[in-house]
């Protein structure tokens, strides 16, 4: 792509308007409980989250005549329709010429450990339905002349499986679902929190009955707060990561998740040590993730101090020009940290330099209009200087120009254009960025159908814990398409979200309001935004890309000491419209409280370094190294091998976090299907496991 593409072409792709909703159908009644007058809503299934995995379960529930409502705290406010970067990729199989299969793309989908070999494998499978459901809903991905998907290489992935229609896929994906939804006539209620799963039953053997949610519409004098039941009989958790977890965050604003709703309603979760960080714009500004051509165009790099002076901090690390340069445009496929990347003047070096003159108070920049600065003592930057896979790879797009910005142009226009709609003109001025907090690989616990360990409740996109210690990059929204697909294949089978309920749910109504009264104390000393701060700095400072043993099980400490106090005092709020806020950040302690359990107990079992963290030990073998020599500080523990092949699984039980591990399932990569001896299953819907509790 180059500036020859005419500006509607680019407009089209960066200026990605969303559909409007309908007007949410009323409440079929209303209940009396502990005084509160409640509108009552009833679904046969409830989608929690309006992003792409959760429209796509909403979508293909309805197509199988499954009764489906979707509620949404923000419709199209939350990550997939709003985050991301310059190529925003969804994961696909490839062609012959590079030698691929299902097989070896489920390898590389699990290969960072810490994963279940079918769930890689039902990915890997999902991929293709995935990729040209969406092309039938419209997604605009890239083509040759002959009809074969355009593709490229990104983190993880050496095949070179990933495509994009450019930095709004996501939000493209979001919109042709949002279409399909409206024109299916799905029932929306936007502006919709949820804050209680409600269930009957005890433990594992309870089933889902219905959500209590937070609907400002919906308050009156008998109903301050707001409250909305909705009755339903499957549950599909699709909100998103737990993005306002840190102050350092490339989440847009008021992303929560679900992770705290989820431990309150005894659902487990798995791989929550394991997330990503990586160089993005603040959310501040303009939250995007710096991979893909605006790091593969090599734009200088500087810090600027409280006296307004420059700083070519990246020549201190690296021990020349060429391979400073080699390894700021490795950022690009290798955007995600990742300890063993320090090691041999990687490219991670870059982010563990980014990250510590941010720790001096220094801000960080990327000018577009100036090569790097040489290395001192070392040559000038020169694109004949480059490390043969850079050089290569820029000579094949035709990226010789002489400046960042010109090669930026060439490469990719849509990376200039998308920063322009939000009032940032990196053709004229530098970029501020940092190392951001980006995406939580942990979740909700789920088997190969997306089924919790509580019967009727399903999980899919990033509240799922599918996708192991690391993932190649876009494999995530290719896990959300495909695991919401089945989801809605087992909830239409299992005919449970066929028809609305109609049972009492009275009881299980009144247990969660008064949960809510408990947390809900105007004469609380704990404030709201006080839990925020206290939240988010802990978790920056002790749970970012660099952990220590004694940091994280302080940290860890604090976090159950402030869940204590909620606990017994509550969180005061000012008005009735921060009550929802006030219930989030309860569960966001609760939340945070459960990573650090979990970070802890790895580290304390001699967990190394894998995924985001360096965990930072003096007796650690792994040493990174700078120009100026060896980094002592940042001595780490490598990755153990067999932590590759357990997980560990935490859940909230009579107020405390437990934790238990297991093996990765193992899947048969020899195994063959039999048309004659395995259709019947399919036929009689054995597939699907029917019988087992979590159905």
């Amino acid at each position: 792509m180059s500036m020859s593409v005419p500006q509607h072409i680019l407009n089209a792709l960066t200026d990605v308007d969303m559909p409007r909703l309908t007007t949410a159908p009323k409440a079929a009644q209303h209940m009396t409980v502990a005084g509160f007058d409640i509108p009552v809503f009833r679904t046969g299934s409830l989608v929690i989250g309006s992003g792409a995995a959760g429209l796509r379960a909403a979508v293909e529930m309805k197509r199988r005549r499954v009764d489906v409502t979707i509620i949404s705290q923000s419709a199209w406010g939350g990550t997939s329709a709003c985050s991301g970067s310059d190529k925003q990729t969804l994961h696909t199989a490839n062609t012959k010429d590079q030698g691929d299969n299902f097989q070896a793309m489920a390898a590389a989908i699990r290969g960072g450990g810490a994963m279940d070999e079918d769930t890689a494998y039902v990915e890997a499978v999902g991929s293709i339905r995935a990729m040209a459901s969406l092309q039938y809903l419209g997604l605009p991905l890239p083509q040759d002349d002959l009809g074969g998907t355009l593709r490229y290489q990104t983190d993880h992935d050496e095949v070179g499986r990933a495509t994009s229609c450019g930095p709004r896929t996501s939000r493209l994906m979001v919109k042709a679902l949002a279409e399909e939804a409206l024109r299916l006539d799905i029932p929306f209620y936007n502006q919709t929190t949820a804050v209680k799963v409600l269930t009957e039953g005890q433990g594992d053997q309870g089933r889902v009955v219905g959500v209590l949610a937070i609907r400002p519409t919906t308050s009156s004098d008998a109903n301050p707060y707001g409250l909305a039941l909705f009755q339903c009989a499957a549950l599909v958790f699709a909100a998103g990561g737990p993005g306002e977890l840190y102050r350092d965050s490339v989440f847009p604003n008021g992303c929560f998740g679900s992770l705290g709703l989820a431990l309150e309603a005894g659902l487990e979760l798995v791989n929550i040590t394991e997330s990503q960080f990586g160089i993005g714009t603040r959310r501040e500004g303009f939250p995007w993730n710096l991979s893909g051509t605006y790091v593969q165009v090599i734009p200088h790099i500087y810090s600027v101090d409280a006296d307004g002076h420059e700083h070519h901090f990246l020549g201190d690390y690296y021990r020349t020009t060429q391979e400073m340069a080699s390894n700021v445009f490795r950022k690009g496929y290798q955007w995600p940290f990742h300890a063993s990347r320090m090691l041999d003047f990687q490219s991670s070096l870059v982010d563990l330099a980014i990250f510590k003159e941010s720790k001096k108070g220094r801000r960080v920049f990327m000018d577009f209009n100036r090569n790097p600065l040489p290395v001192p003592g070392d040559q000038p930057f020169s694109l004949d200087r480059l490390d043969d896979d850079v050089r290569s790879y820029l000579t094949h797009a035709g990226a010789t120009q002489a400046t960042p910005i010109d090669r930026l142009r060439h490469m990719n226009p849509l990376a200039i254009e998308l920063y322009k709609r939000y009032k940032v003109d990196i053709v004229a001025d530098p970029l501020e960025f940092a190392v951001n907090n980006q995406h939580m690989n942990g979740g909700i616990a789920v088997d190969t159908w997306g089924r919790t360990n509580i019967a009727g409740i399903y999980a899919v996109g990033e509240a799922a814990g599918t996708h192991g210690a690391t993932r190649p990059g876009g494999s995530a929204l290719n896990a959300g398409q495909v695991f919401g697909t089945r989801v809605a294949e087992h909830i239409a089978a299992s005919k449970h979200g066929q028809t609305p309920p109609s049972a009492d749910v009275s009881g299980p109504t009144a247990d969660a309001l008064r949960d809510i009264e408990v947390t809900l104390q105007s004469a609380s000393p704990i404030a709201l935004r006080n839990v925020r701060a206290e939240v988010q700095a802990r978790m920056s400072d002790h749970a970012g890309i660099l952990c220590t043993p004694q940091g994280v099980a302080s940290a860890r400490k604090e976090a159950e000491k402030l869940s204590d106090l909620i606990r017994q005092n509550g969180i005061s709020f000012a008005r009735h419209s921060e009550v929802g806020r006030a219930l989030q950040w309860q569960q966001m302690a609760l939340a945070s409280q459960a990573v650090l359990t979990a970070l802890d107990y790895y580290i304390a079992q001699g967990g190394g370094s894998r995924g985001a963290r360096a965990i930072c030990d003096p007796d650690g073998a792994a040493l990174p190294q700078a120009r100026s020599g060896p980094l002592p500080d940042v001595r780490f523990r490598p990755e153990r091998e067999e932590d590759k092949q357990t997980q560990i699984f935490i859940r909230l039980q009579n107020g405390e976090m437990t934790i238990t591990t297991r093996p990765n399932r193992k899947f048969d990569a020899n195994a063959k299907s039999f048309f004659e001896r395995d259709w019947p299953a399919w036929l009689t819907g054995g597939i699907y496991d029917l019988k087992s509790g979590g159905a």
